[in-house]
């Protein structure tokens, strides 16, 4: 979805979006946001319900906030205070769906071509070669949908939306379908046709491996307001809020109080509450005595069938196997160590270590896999 300006609106390359917006949907749900996303691609994290598509749907024009502002560079879209409210045809603003729409009967060509109805039959044909080539489906220009793969027709959908040049692209969960292999050639074509374009994507995901993967610039939504930004790694490799560790990848949370504190080499010494089990984790701004809440990763948890010696990593937890049940590609183990940890293995792991549940083992968790969360 997105229609083409004339020259004189245009917006130069390289210009910023500005989102500063509030938005009442229900007696529960309120968004509240902002931020600025640079050129390249910027992705929007959180779990259904906190905001993500409505934030889309504000900036493309097909919801009105309630109140504030929404820049293009200098160009304003939406500005409550001045009544600014360019209608959707007039923002210049690419959106594709999860549901990609592609018209049945019209050929990948026609499919792309569509958008560009007032431009010079000339002009709109070496348009549409262009992104053709760009995004690999030159083949294809007269295959119709139903003759696609689930790849090409997201390639197709790309090509329609951005043949129109907009200044701002809106991809809201585009690839969730698709293989991790298929989902990185797309990305891989996308950003290179943003090189030379260089405008804000907006990319809205729930996974945290596409975070990752994707994006260069993260915004984490929940409950309609922004919990953090940043890179991946500083939002998602050290979460602040509970509820973001949760959906970082962070299946451990544990309470502890605090026994000691050494500056010189980083550390702190915990004992979690209501058990005799001390863990070494990194300084915090924390006295002794205090209690903090801990997240640990259970794919960072290694497993050991004897007692291990000589390692680097300082925790070592004798416990006991509980329960043990496979998920997919992975082995998850409840293990008995004064908590309940959960922790993850392969299956060949497993297998070589020959587990089961009653077993006893050593839980290996190093200083550094500890993050300190504020419980939500």
């Amino acid at each position: 979805m997105t229609t083409t300006l004339p020259a004189h609106d245009r917006v130069p390359t390289g210009a910023d979006l500005r989102v500063n917006v509030q938005k009442r949907l229900s007696a529960s749900f309120f968004l509240d946001v902002g931020f600025s996303a640079a050129p390249g691609i910027t992705m929007l994290f959180g779990a259904s319900g906190s905001g993500k598509t409505t934030l889309l749907r504000c900036v493309a024009g097909l919801l009105r906030p309630d109140s504030g502002r929404i820049k293009i560079g200098s160009r304003l879209v939406f500005d409550s205070g001045a009544k600014v409210d360019l209608p959707v045809t007039a923002r210049n603003v690419g959106f594709v769906f999860q549901d990609l729409a592609l018209f049945p009967h019209m050929t990948v060509a026609e499919n792309v071509q569509y958008g560009l109805n007032k431009l010079h039959p000339e002009e709109a044909g070496r348009r549409t070669k262009g992104i053709l080539e760009a995004f690999r489906i030159s083949p294809l220009d007269r295959r119709r949908p139903r003759e696609l793969s689930g790849g090409e027709q997201q390639r197709v959908a790309l090509a329609r939306t951005l043949v129109t040049d907009p200044t701002v692209l809106l991809l809201d969960e585009p690839l969730s379908a698709l293989d991790y292999a298929t989902q990185s050639q797309i990305i891989s074509d996308l950003r290179g046709w943003n090189a030379l374009h260089a405008i804000p994507i907006l990319y809205v995901t729930h996974s945290q491996r596409e975070v990752f993967a994707l994006g260069e610039r993260v915004i984490a939504l929940q409950g309609g307001a922004i919990l953090a930004q940043g890179t991946p790694g500083e939002v998602l490799e050290a979460p602040a809020h509970e509820s973001l560790a949760q959906l970082a990848g962070f299946e451990n949370f544990f309470d502890a109080t605090v026994l000691s504190v050494d500056g010189g080499s980083g550390t702190m010494h915990c004992r979690l509450l209501g058990t005799d089990t001390e863990i070494e984790t990194p300084v915090a701004k924390a006295h002794i005595g205090s209690t903090i809440r801990i997240a640990i990763r259970a794919g960072d948890i290694l497993v050991a069938a004897e007692p291990p010696r000589s390692l680097s990593a300082r925790n070592v937890l004798a416990g006991t196997i509980r329960s043990l049940k496979r998920e997919g590609t992975t082995m998850v183990a409840r293990v008995d160590a004064g908590k309940s940890f959960e922790v993850h293995l392969t299956p060949s792991a497993c297998e070589s270590l020959k587990l089961e549940v009653g077993q006893q083992i050593w839980l290996v968790i190093k200083t550094h896999s500890c993050r300190f969360v504020a419980p939500d």
